[in-house]
């Protein structure tokens, strides 16, 4: 465990649990759940290797699209630093840090769904568990889990499950639909009960490596609203509309065909 046992600080107050693997993103969140929890708890995990994802892909949708997809995973990390300055203006316009305060415990983990984990959260008795870019939370993880558990998802549920969500929507010409889910999390990718939905859209600087920072900054209301609930125990649930669709990275070909015809990067 990253840090030792701690009694908290405000025994009145809930302990809220974040889970994720890390980055600019989920800190964020992390920020401003910090401001209204005093007893958040914060578990990161190590994220999943690329290579085992891929290969995981690979089983589903054949070796081609597989590398496509990391392909263009790669090319948008290395695009990353040409989005600074649009980084920094959704920061500066949203006012939000995109580091972990330093009072907040954190706690590291192999993985979400490991025994240390499940022992965190029995240690801790979190009232709700939030997941911020994690990988699929076990059935097992899931069933062992004592509070609602809730994921952020940067995309419109059931329209856009699993990845760029956003990108997708402007992709398929429904603008409409860039947005971000809360949702419950069940056994499936993005399938649980909808419990908030926010729309926004895109500047003319965004691309595939700043739709995901800007759906979070515009789901962090919603993402306060729906842990706030769990913890009061009024989750409302329901189930969104529209065909269902299990979402992943554009291959290579694919993206810069868009970006080139299209200006959709």
């Amino acid at each position: 465990m990253g840090m030792s046992a701690q009694q908290p600080d405000h025994p009145q107050s809930p302990t809220v649990m974040v889970m994720t693997a890390g980055g600019a993103n989920p800190a964020l969140v992390i920020n401003a759940l910090a401001k209204r929890f005093p007893n958040l708890r914060v578990v990161v995990e190590q994220p999943e290797p690329k290579w085992t994802i891929t290969q995981r892909r690979a089983a589903r949708l054949g070796w081609i699209q597989a590398l496509g997809q990391l392909a263009t995973m790669i090319a948008a990390r290395l695009l990353r630093p040409l989005a600074r300055r649009r980084i920094a203006s959704i920061l500066a316009s949203a006012g939000v840090s995109p580091v972990i305060p330093p009072h907040v415990p954190v706690h590291q983990v192999a993985s979400i769904n490991d025994d240390e984990t499940r022992a965190l959260v029995t240690q801790f008795k979190p009232s709700a568990i939030l997941l911020v870019s994690t990988r699929l939370m076990s059935s097992a993880a899931l069933a062992a889990m004592p509070c609602p558990v809730i994921n952020l998802h940067a995309g419109i549920n059931p329209q856009y499950r699993g990845q760029m969500g956003g990108y997708w929507s402007l992709v398929e010409e429904d603008a409409g639909n860039f947005g971000a889910t809360l949702h419950l999390v069940d056994q499936g990718t993005d399938t649980g009960g909808t419990l908030y939905e926010v729309r926004t859209l895109p500047d003319r600087g965004d691309f595939i490596a700043t739709y995901p920072l800007l759906l979070t900054v515009a789901a962090i209301d919603i993402t306060l609203q729906s842990v706030q609930d769990a913890v009061d125990g009024r989750l409302a649930p329901y189930e969104p509309e529209g065909p269902s669709t299990l979402r992943f990275p554009p291959p290579i070909w694919t993206w810069l065909a868009n970006g080139i015809r299209r200006r959709i990067w």
